[in-house]
C-alpha cells in the first residue's frame, strides 16, 4: 500500500499517461521529419518552368544562372547532409545483398509524400468508437497499453519497407494508424474511473504529452538522423515505447478498487468525489459488459456534435502545422534537418505548458463558481479555434521573413492547448460514463482531417510561398468558423443519457443507503418508497414481475 506522504497514484498515472500520449505521439509524426532526409533533393529545383533555390524559393532568371556559386554555397550550407555517420543494419543488409541502398534517397514526388505522411490516418477513424466500447469491456490498461507498443514494434519494420517500396511503407503507415487509434477514446474512459469532476481539466493535460512528444521528439529525431541515419529514428522509437509499456504494465490500473497500491484515503476520496460506494464499485463492475450504450441518444446529441464540430477544426489546424512543419520549414526557409527539427518542435513545447496554465485557470474559474462549466469549455473552445485561425492566418501572410513565421506557427499551435479545457474536457462533462465512446464518435470523424490535409498539400504543392499560403488560409477558415459555432452552440452540461439504463442500479445503492441509516436489514417498509421504486407487488408484498430489474435486486436484498 502507497504511503500517504508519498507520490499519490493519481499523480503516478497522469506521468504515465503523459508520457504514453508522447509515445502515441511519437509513432505518428516520426516519418514527418524522417522524410526530409529520405527523399532525394537537388541543388536547386523546379516548380513549373521556374527554377527555384531552398532561400524561400526566389526565383532564379537566366542572368543569374551564371553568377559565382557563392549565394548558391550558402544557401546549400543550410540544407542538411545525406551522407550517414553510422551505416544502419538496413543499409548494410542492402548491401550484403547487392541492392542499391538508395543513398541519394528516395525519388518520390510530393503526391507520394503526401500519401506516405497520411496513410497513418486513412483507417486511423474505423478503431475510434471500438476504442471506447473495449476499454469499457476490457479496460484501458489493456487497449491503451496494446495500442501503443504494437505501434512501437511496427517501426522496426518501417526502414526495411521504405528501401522495399513506398507503397509497403505505406501499408505499415496505415496498420499504425488503425492499431495507435484505440488509445485516444480509451483513455477518456479512464479519466471517468479515476478523476473527480473538478481535477478533470488539470488531469487532461496528460493528453497533452502528445505536445511534449513532438517538442521533444522532432529535435532529437533531427540530431539522431544528423549523427547517424534516419532509419536510427525508427529504432529509437520501438525501443522507447517497449521501456514505457514495461511501466504501464507494472504501475497503472483501471480504478481505485484495483489497485493494490492506493491509500485507503486517497481511494476514499476519488470514489466520494465520483458518488462511487463500495458496493456500487463492485456492482458496476460486474454489470459493466452487460450494460446497454444509449447510441440513439448519444448520436442525437446537439452537444456531442457541437463538440465534435470544434475537434474538427482544432484537428484540421493542428495536424496541417504538425505535419507539414520540417517539410515548410525546409522547402519554404532552406533550414537544416537539425533546426528543421527544433523549430517543429519548439511550437508543441509551447503548447502543452499553455494547456497545463489554461487549465489552472479553468479549474480555478469552476472551483470559486465564478463561470459556469459550460462558460469554461466555450472560453477554451474560442482559444484553442478562434483566436488559433488567427494566429494561422498571419502566419499565411508571413512570406519569406522567416521570424515573423516561427512567432505566428508557434503562437497557432500553443493556443490550440486550451483544447484540454475546451471540447476535450467537454465530453467527461456531458458524460462521464460514456466519456470513452463519445471521444471515440468524435475521433472517428475527426480525424479525417489527418489524412485530407496531406493530400491537399501533395495537390496544390509545398514549394512556394504562394502554395504555403493557400494551405494556410484553409487551415485558418476550418479554425475560425468551427470556434465561432462552438462559441453559440456549446453545451457541457450532463446529459440525461448518461444515466441511461441505470435507474435499477441507482434505486438499489439508495436502498442499501437507507438500510444502513435506519439500521433494517430488510430496508424501509413505507409504502411510498416502493411505489417510487415503481416495483408491482402482489398482496403480500412480494414482487409479481421476476423479470422486473428492480424487482431482481430488491428481491436478492
Amino acid at each position: 500500500m502507497a504511503k500517504e506522504g508519498g507520490i499519490s497514484a493519481r499523480t503516478t498515472l497522469w506521468y504515465l499517461v503523459f508520457v504514453g500520449f508522447a509515445v502515441n505521439y511519437m509513432i505518428r509524426i516520426n516519418t514527418n521529419i524522417t522524410i526530409v532526409a529520405m527523399i532525394k533533393q537537388s541543388e536547386t529545383e523546379f516548380v513549373g518552368n521556374t527554377k527555384v533555390d531552398y532561400a524561400c524559393y526566389v526565383t532564379l532568371n537566366d542572368s543569374e544562372k551564371s553568377e559565382d556559386t557563392s549565394t548558391l554555397n550558402q544557401g546549400l550550407s543550410l540544407l542538411r547532409s545525406r551522407e550517414s555517420k553510422i551505416i544502419s543494419p538496413e543499409q548494410l543488409l542492402l548491401m550484403f545483398l547487392k541492392l542499391d541502398p538508395q543513398r541519394e534517397g528516395f525519388d518520390w514526388n510530393d503526391y507520394q509524400q503526401g500519401l506516405v505522411l497520411g496513410a497513418f490516418y486513412w483507417l486511423h477513424w474505423i478503431t475510434q468508437i471500438p476504442g471506447g466500447i473495449l476499454a469499457r469491456r476490457y479496460g484501458t490498461k489493456l487497449v491503451f497499453g496494446a495500442s501503443n507498443v504494437i505501434g512501437c514494434w511496427l517501426c522496426f519494420l518501417m526502414p526495411i519497407a521504405s528501401y522495399w517500396d513506398y507503397r509497403v511503407l505505406v501499408i505499415l503507415r496505415v496498420l499504425q494508424g488503425l492499431i495507435c487509434g484505440l488509445a485516444w477514446p480509451a483513455m477518456h474512459h479512464m479519466a471517468g474511473q479515476w478523476i473527480p469532476p473538478n481535477e478533470r481539466s488539470k488531469f487532461v493535460t496528460a493528453y497533452l504529452g502528445s505536445s511534449i512528444g513532438v517538442a521533444l521528439n522532432f529535435p532529437l529525431f533531427g540530431y539522431i538522423i544528423s549523427w547517424s541515419s534516419w532509419e536510427y529514428v525508427y529504432h529509437f522509437c520501438g525501443v522507447f515505447g517497449t521501456v514505457w509499456y514495461v511501466a504501464w504494465l507494472y504501475l497503472v490500473y483501471d480504478s481505485p478498487a484495483e489497485h493494490p497500491r492506493i491509500h485507503p484515503n486517497e481511494r476514499k476520496f476519488i470514489e466520494s468525489s465520483l458518488g462511487i460506494s463500495d458496493h456500487s464499485a463492485n456492482h458496476q463492475q460486474q454489470n459493466s459488459r452487460d450494460e446497454r450504450t444509449p447510441w440513439k441518444a448519444i448520436l442525437l446529441s446537439k452537444p456531442m456534435w457541437i463538440t465534435v464540430i470544434a475537434q474538427w477544426g482544432g484537428i484540421w489546424g493542428l495536424f496541417t502545422l504538425m505535419t507539414q512543419a520540417p517539410t515548410y520549414f525546409n522547402n519554404v526557409h532552406g533550414w537544416n534537418i537539425e533546426m528543421t527539427g527544433l523549430l517543429s518542435g519548439i511550437p508543441h513545447l509551447c503548447r502543452m505548458l499553455f494547456a497545463y496554465c489554461f487549465s489552472l485557470l479553468g479549474d480555478r474559474l469552476l472551483k470559486r463558481e465564478l463561470m459556469s462549466r459550460t462558460g469554461v469549455r466555450k472560453m477554451g473552445g474560442t482559444m484553442c479555434c478562434v483566436v488559433n485561425g488567427l494566429f494561422v492566418f498571419a502566419l499565411a501572410y508571413s512570406g519569406c521573413n522567416s521570424l515573423m513565421a516561427i512567432i505566428f506557427l508557434t503562437l497557432a499551435t500553443a493556443v490550440h492547448g486550451a483544447v484540454s479545457t475546451g471540447p476535450l474536457a467537454s465530453l467527461v462533462d456531458m458524460s462521464p460514463r460514456y466519456a470513452g465512446i463519445l471521444l471515440g464518435v468524435s475521433g472517428m470523424i475527426t480525424v479525417i482531417p489527418g489524412f485530407i490535409s496531406p493530400i491537399i498539400v501533395g495537390m496544390l504543392g509545398n514549394h512556394t510561398v504562394e502554395q504555403w499560403r493557400i494551405i494556410f488560409l484553409i487551415s485558418s477558415a476550418m479554425l475560425i468558423v468551427c470556434g465561432l459555432l462552438y462559441m453559440v452552440f456549446a453545451d457541457s452540461t450532463l446529459q440525461p443519457w448518461n444515466s441511461y439504463d441505470d435507474t435499477a442500479d441507482a434505486d438499489f445503492d439508495e436502498l442499501e443507503g437507507l438500510k444502513e441509516a435506519t439500521g433494517n436489514p430488510e430496508g424501509p417498509k413505507d409504502p411510498a418508497y416502493r411505489m417510487y421504486l415503481d416495483v408491482p407487488q402482489d398482496s403480500n408484498g412480494k414482487h409479481e414481475e421476476a423479470g422486473h430489474p428492480r424487482a431482481e435486486r430488491l428481491s436478492s436484498v
